[in-house]
């Protein structure tokens, strides 16, 4: 974090303003990951145990809730960009501060898809993809390390919220709980939203990454793709799929650890392995925001997917209680840096005039594809009572995933058309 904080503006030395944006939209990630992407496997775990609610239905509604989020990315970006971040992220914390306690209340199969559905637009205002459109304008030479500190709070919200909303359960009871849950996403956000939100740093008379006006060089002309242009490379389509079928896996994992680890560690094991799971994320953030101005991004991501293969194929052939954690840990490793290293490549390979328009469909797109993963692994543990093949099959996707975003860039990335 001290080097972070050594960029700063040119007028007495202060911290430039875009690293207090970063670290809003950290406190943004929290609540989003910590109550949809992680709390997906509390949700999970505690429906089902209610009469009539199989695992593989409520699997089902969570496929619906990441879908609807698909769907929404593409209008949340532009929105972050035409409307800027406040009115986005506000929407998204009261949609969440009204749909996670309405959980508690389901009583019927349709309730748990209407919730999860509205769920599902929460979730896209609190996304990568707002987050990084945010960042967008405050940030050209740090970009990569901006996004990463930012997405940090992902790794928060996994190491504090599957534990607290399982505490909460414990202590307060199911509806309590869910009821204290929802109303935090406006006591983080809301102080977010009024006092620290900017649009852009010219609106503070300030340039991207607190640099010094320069009047006496050049200005540098970025050269602008097309949705249809980028789309056409093999470097647009060859990230899209990697992503896709990697990031399916990560969050059909994440929806379902509890559930594959709460029968030999018990709720108390399963909230510690999920806890361990974000820390290890967390370290592995750190790691990325420190080197990703300056590594491969494509080989760094190969070696990201190779390692979440090679957890998820000896999580699959494990039955100890050690074995469960220790490989939770490994694959957490990997969980922080997918997520980040998707927009970011988007940015350097395109560049930020075209970042909006080109990461928008491909992170619309990508979420189409995860949406299906808390299906994949619900639907496969009940047709061989087990998570064993899911686990197996999981593996697979990340070692194809690995080929093909090494393969995309063998390529020098051809002008724009």
């Amino acid at each position: 974090m001290s080097t972070v904080l050594q960029t700063k503006t040119t007028s007495g030395g202060r911290i430039f303003y875009g690293w207090w944006i970063v670290f809003g939209c950290l406190l943004v990630a929290v609540v989003g990951w910590s109550l949809t992407v992680f709390g997906m496997g509390v949700y999970i775990h505690a429906l089902s145990e209610r009469p009539g609610f199989s695992i593989s239905l409520i699997s089902t509604a969570v496929t619906v809730s990441y879908l609807v989020n698909a769907v929404c990315l593409i209008s949340v970006g532009t929105a972050t960009t035409r409307l800027g971040p406040k009115l986005v992220f506000a929407a998204g914390a009261g949609i969440l501060a009204l749909t996670v306690p309405a959980l508690a209340y389901c009583e019927q199969a349709w309730q748990v898809f209407l919730i999860f559905a509205v769920m599902g637009l929460g979730r896209a205002c609190l996304s990568t993809t707002s987050i990084s459109t945010t960042l967008a304008p405050w940030f050209e030479r740090h970009q990569g390390r901006a996004v990463s500190m930012a997405l940090l709070g992902a790794s928060i919200g996994g190491m504090i919220g599957t534990p607290l909303l399982l505490g909460g359960m414990t202590v307060f009871g199911e509806k309590t709980a869910f009821i204290l849950a929802g109303a935090s996403s406006l006591l983080v956000v809301l102080p977010v939203v009024l006092f620290v939100l900017k649009r852009t740093p010219q609106e503070m008379g300030l340039l991207p990454d607190g640099e010094a006006p320069a009047t006496d060089r050049a200005t540098k002309t970025e050269a602008f793709w097309s949705r249809k242009g980028a789309m056409a490379t093999r470097q647009f389509y060859s990230q899209l799929i990697a992503f896709a079928l990697s990031l399916m896996v990560q969050i059909g994992f994440l929806s379902h650890h509890v559930s594959l680890v709460a029968p030999k560690l018990g709720d108390q094991g399963a909230s510690i392995a999920v806890s361990s799971a974000a820390l290890a994320a967390f370290i592995g953030r750190i790691a990325l925001a420190r080197f990703a101005d300056r590594v491969d991004l494509r080989l760094t991501t190969a070696g990201v997917l190779l390692v979440a293969a090679a957890s998820l194929a000896a999580m699959a052939m494990t039955s100890s209680a050690e074995g469960l954690l220790l490989t939770s840990v490994c694959y957490g490793l990997t969980i922080g840096n997918l997520t980040t290293l998707s927009p970011i490549i988007a940015r350097r390979e395109f560049g930020a005039a075209s970042f909006g328009a080109v990461y928008g469909v491909a992170a619309s797109v990508i979420a189409i594809a995860t949406a299906f993963g808390p299906g994949l692994f619900g639907i496969l543990r009940d047709t061989f009572n087990s998570y064993g093949p899911a686990l197996v099959v999981a593996a697979l996707l990340n070692l194809v995933a690995a080929i093909i975003i090494v393969w995309g860039g063998r390529k020098p990335l051809p002008s724009p058309s």
